[in-house]
Protein backbone atom coordinates (compact mmCIF):
# COMPACT_ATOMS: atom_id res chain seq x y z
CA UNK A 1 0.00 0.00 0.00
CA UNK A 2 1.41 3.00 -0.44
CA UNK A 3 2.48 5.71 1.95
CA UNK A 4 -0.04 8.11 2.02
CA UNK A 5 1.47 11.96 0.35
CA UNK A 6 1.61 14.77 2.76
CA UNK A 7 -0.44 17.48 2.35
CA UNK A 8 0.74 20.68 0.39
CA UNK A 9 1.25 23.54 2.84
CA UNK A 10 -1.22 26.10 2.46
CA UNK A 11 -0.04 29.71 1.06
CA UNK A 12 1.20 31.87 3.38
CA UNK A 13 -0.29 33.73 6.39
CA UNK A 14 1.52 37.15 4.68
CA UNK A 15 -0.14 36.30 0.99
CA UNK A 16 -3.48 37.52 3.03
CA UNK A 17 -2.41 40.85 5.09
CA UNK A 18 -1.91 43.79 3.55
CA UNK A 19 1.20 44.67 5.05
CA UNK A 20 4.04 44.43 2.51
CA UNK A 21 7.22 45.53 4.92
CA UNK A 22 8.04 47.33 8.01
CA UNK A 23 10.83 49.81 7.63
CA UNK A 24 12.23 53.31 7.97
CA UNK A 25 10.08 53.68 10.70
CA UNK A 26 7.04 52.75 8.06
CA UNK A 27 4.67 50.40 7.08
CA UNK A 28 4.65 49.94 3.65
CA UNK A 29 1.19 48.39 2.26
CA UNK A 30 0.75 46.12 -0.77
CA UNK A 31 -0.33 49.15 -2.83
CA UNK A 32 2.75 51.31 -2.31
CA UNK A 33 1.45 53.18 -0.11
CA UNK A 34 3.06 54.13 3.72
CA UNK A 35 1.82 54.32 7.17
CA UNK A 36 3.18 56.04 10.50
CA UNK A 37 1.90 55.09 13.65
CA UNK A 38 1.96 57.98 16.47
CA UNK A 39 1.42 56.66 20.58
CA UNK A 40 -0.27 58.99 22.05
CA UNK A 41 -0.88 59.83 25.76
CA UNK A 42 -4.14 60.19 27.70
CA UNK A 43 -5.51 63.07 29.41
CA UNK A 44 -8.16 62.77 32.56
CA UNK A 45 -10.97 64.94 30.63
CA UNK A 46 -13.39 64.51 33.59
CA UNK A 47 -10.73 66.05 36.42
CA UNK A 48 -10.18 68.81 33.89
CA UNK A 49 -11.77 72.85 34.68
CA UNK A 50 -14.89 73.72 32.49
CA UNK A 51 -12.59 76.59 30.99
CA UNK A 52 -10.45 73.72 30.10
CA UNK A 53 -12.19 70.92 29.04
CA UNK A 54 -14.04 73.87 26.28
CA UNK A 55 -10.53 74.07 25.36
CA UNK A 56 -9.46 71.21 24.84
CA UNK A 57 -12.65 70.70 22.62
CA UNK A 58 -12.40 73.41 20.51
CA UNK A 59 -8.91 72.28 19.91
CA UNK A 60 -10.01 68.97 18.93
CA UNK A 61 -12.80 70.37 16.66
CA UNK A 62 -10.09 72.54 15.45
CA UNK A 63 -7.63 69.44 14.53
CA UNK A 64 -10.33 67.28 12.42
CA UNK A 65 -11.48 70.68 10.75
CA UNK A 66 -7.86 71.06 9.52
CA UNK A 67 -7.63 67.44 8.11
CA UNK A 68 -6.58 66.64 4.64
CA UNK A 69 -6.79 63.72 4.88
CA UNK A 70 -7.94 60.33 6.95
CA UNK A 71 -6.53 59.41 9.78
CA UNK A 72 -7.08 56.38 11.94
CA UNK A 73 -7.55 56.51 15.89
CA UNK A 74 -7.17 53.18 17.74
CA UNK A 75 -7.24 52.22 21.11
CA UNK A 76 -5.89 49.08 22.20
CA UNK A 77 -6.65 47.42 25.34
CA UNK A 78 -4.72 44.25 27.12
CA UNK A 79 -4.81 42.88 30.19
CA UNK A 80 -2.06 44.51 32.04
CA UNK A 81 1.53 42.06 32.35
CA UNK A 82 3.76 42.47 35.38
CA UNK A 83 5.97 39.88 34.90
CA UNK A 84 9.19 42.01 34.07
CA UNK A 85 8.16 44.14 37.60
CA UNK A 86 7.60 41.08 39.65
CA UNK A 87 10.95 39.67 38.49
CA UNK A 88 12.64 43.02 39.46
CA UNK A 89 11.22 42.27 42.99
CA UNK A 90 12.09 39.34 43.08
CA UNK A 91 15.81 40.17 42.50
CA UNK A 92 15.44 42.65 44.73
CA UNK A 93 14.18 40.41 47.07
CA UNK A 94 17.18 38.12 46.30
CA UNK A 95 19.97 40.50 47.29
CA UNK A 96 18.10 42.09 50.52
CA UNK A 97 20.00 40.72 53.68
CA UNK A 98 17.06 42.43 56.00
CA UNK A 99 15.16 39.72 56.73
CA UNK A 100 12.19 41.64 57.53
CA UNK A 101 12.47 43.75 54.33
CA UNK A 102 12.84 39.92 52.51
CA UNK A 103 9.30 39.43 54.10
CA UNK A 104 7.82 42.61 53.26
CA UNK A 105 8.77 42.42 49.50
CA UNK A 106 7.53 38.90 49.35
CA UNK A 107 4.20 40.08 50.87
CA UNK A 108 4.08 43.06 48.53
CA UNK A 109 4.40 40.49 45.31
CA UNK A 110 1.79 38.24 46.23
CA UNK A 111 -0.53 41.26 46.75
CA UNK A 112 0.34 43.14 43.02
CA UNK A 113 -0.27 39.48 41.55
CA UNK A 114 -3.12 38.80 43.08
CA UNK A 115 -4.72 42.37 42.52
CA UNK A 116 -3.95 42.12 39.06
CA UNK A 117 -5.18 38.48 38.37
CA UNK A 118 -8.65 39.28 40.75
CA UNK A 119 -9.18 42.70 39.32
CA UNK A 120 -8.42 41.66 35.68
CA UNK A 121 -6.57 45.29 35.46
CA UNK A 122 -6.64 46.36 31.74
CA UNK A 123 -3.83 48.61 30.31
CA UNK A 124 -5.14 51.14 27.26
CA UNK A 125 -2.69 52.36 24.80
CA UNK A 126 -4.02 55.08 22.30
CA UNK A 127 -2.52 55.28 18.77
CA UNK A 128 -2.74 57.72 15.85
CA UNK A 129 -2.44 55.81 12.24
CA UNK A 130 -1.20 58.49 9.69
CA UNK A 131 -1.71 57.82 5.98
CA UNK A 132 0.10 58.45 2.65
CA UNK A 133 -1.37 57.99 -0.65
CA UNK A 134 1.00 59.14 -3.27
CA UNK A 135 -1.56 60.70 -6.04
CA UNK A 136 0.40 58.50 -9.09
CA UNK A 137 -1.26 54.99 -6.61
CA UNK A 138 -4.74 56.76 -7.09
CA UNK A 139 -4.30 57.06 -11.19
CA UNK A 140 -3.80 53.43 -11.25
CA UNK A 141 -6.45 51.54 -14.35
CA UNK A 142 -8.43 48.82 -13.17
CA UNK A 143 -5.59 46.09 -14.54
CA UNK A 144 -2.81 47.64 -12.16
CA UNK A 145 -5.07 47.25 -9.83
CA UNK A 146 -6.06 43.83 -10.08
CA UNK A 147 -2.36 42.78 -10.90
CA UNK A 148 -1.57 44.02 -7.66
CA UNK A 149 -4.34 41.65 -6.07
CA UNK A 150 -3.23 38.82 -7.60
CA UNK A 151 0.82 39.54 -7.21
CA UNK A 152 0.57 42.29 -4.22
CA UNK A 153 4.39 42.01 -3.17
CA UNK A 154 4.93 43.38 -6.85
CA UNK A 155 3.40 46.93 -5.81
CA UNK A 156 5.72 47.27 -2.74
CA UNK A 157 8.81 46.80 -4.62
CA UNK A 158 9.94 50.54 -4.59
CA UNK A 159 13.03 52.33 -5.46
CA UNK A 160 14.82 54.55 -3.57
CA UNK A 161 13.89 57.64 -4.54
CA UNK A 162 10.22 56.47 -4.07
CA UNK A 163 11.07 55.26 -0.57
CA UNK A 164 12.65 58.81 0.04
CA UNK A 165 9.97 60.52 -1.05
CA UNK A 166 6.99 58.62 1.20
CA UNK A 167 9.34 59.17 3.84
CA UNK A 168 9.78 62.69 3.49
CA UNK A 169 5.75 63.18 3.18
CA UNK A 170 5.42 61.13 5.67
CA UNK A 171 7.24 62.75 7.87
CA UNK A 172 5.91 66.19 7.52
CA UNK A 173 2.32 64.55 8.24
CA UNK A 174 3.66 62.94 11.32
CA UNK A 175 5.28 66.59 12.22
CA UNK A 176 1.82 68.68 11.68
CA UNK A 177 -0.40 65.75 13.58
CA UNK A 178 2.10 65.57 16.82
CA UNK A 179 1.50 69.18 16.83
CA UNK A 180 -1.95 69.70 16.60
CA UNK A 181 -2.06 66.65 19.26
CA UNK A 182 0.11 68.80 21.37
CA UNK A 183 -2.28 71.61 21.56
CA UNK A 184 -4.92 69.38 23.19
CA UNK A 185 -1.80 68.45 25.72
CA UNK A 186 -1.20 65.36 24.29
CA UNK A 187 2.00 63.86 23.74
CA UNK A 188 2.42 61.76 20.84
CA UNK A 189 5.58 59.43 20.14
CA UNK A 190 6.40 57.89 16.44
CA UNK A 191 6.81 53.92 16.58
CA UNK A 192 9.94 52.38 15.24
CA UNK A 193 10.38 49.86 13.20
CA UNK A 194 11.11 47.91 16.01
CA UNK A 195 8.05 48.97 17.79
CA UNK A 196 5.94 48.66 15.02
CA UNK A 197 6.26 45.24 14.34
CA UNK A 198 5.96 44.40 17.86
CA UNK A 199 2.64 46.22 17.30
CA UNK A 200 1.42 43.98 14.34
CA UNK A 201 3.14 41.05 15.79
CA UNK A 202 0.62 41.55 18.74
CA UNK A 203 -2.17 42.50 16.72
CA UNK A 204 -2.02 39.02 14.86
CA UNK A 205 -0.90 37.05 17.94
CA UNK A 206 -2.41 37.97 20.86
CA UNK A 207 -1.90 35.13 23.21
CA UNK A 208 1.88 33.98 21.48
CA UNK A 209 3.48 37.60 21.73
CA UNK A 210 4.14 37.15 25.83
CA UNK A 211 5.30 33.74 25.45
CA UNK A 212 7.79 33.97 22.15
CA UNK A 213 9.22 37.53 22.06
CA UNK A 214 10.12 39.09 18.83
CA UNK A 215 14.25 39.33 17.92
CA UNK A 216 15.53 43.30 17.32
CA UNK A 217 15.37 43.85 13.86
CA UNK A 218 18.47 45.17 14.39
CA UNK A 219 20.14 41.66 14.92
CA UNK A 220 17.95 39.87 12.17
CA UNK A 221 20.71 39.31 9.18
CA UNK A 222 20.30 37.87 5.97
CA UNK A 223 22.02 35.79 4.24
CA UNK A 224 23.62 36.57 0.85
Amino acid sequence: MPAASKPKPGPATQRFLDIAEIRDDMVVLNDGTVRAVLLVSSINFALKSVDEQEAIIQAYITFLNSLEYPIQIVIQSRRMNIDAYLQTLAEQQRVTTNDLLRAQIDDYRSFVSELVELGEIMQKRFYVVVPYDPITNKRKGFFSRLQEALSPTSAARLNEKQLEDRRQQLGRRVDLIAGDLLSMSLQAARLDTQSLIELYYNCYNPDLFEEERLTNAAEVGVEE
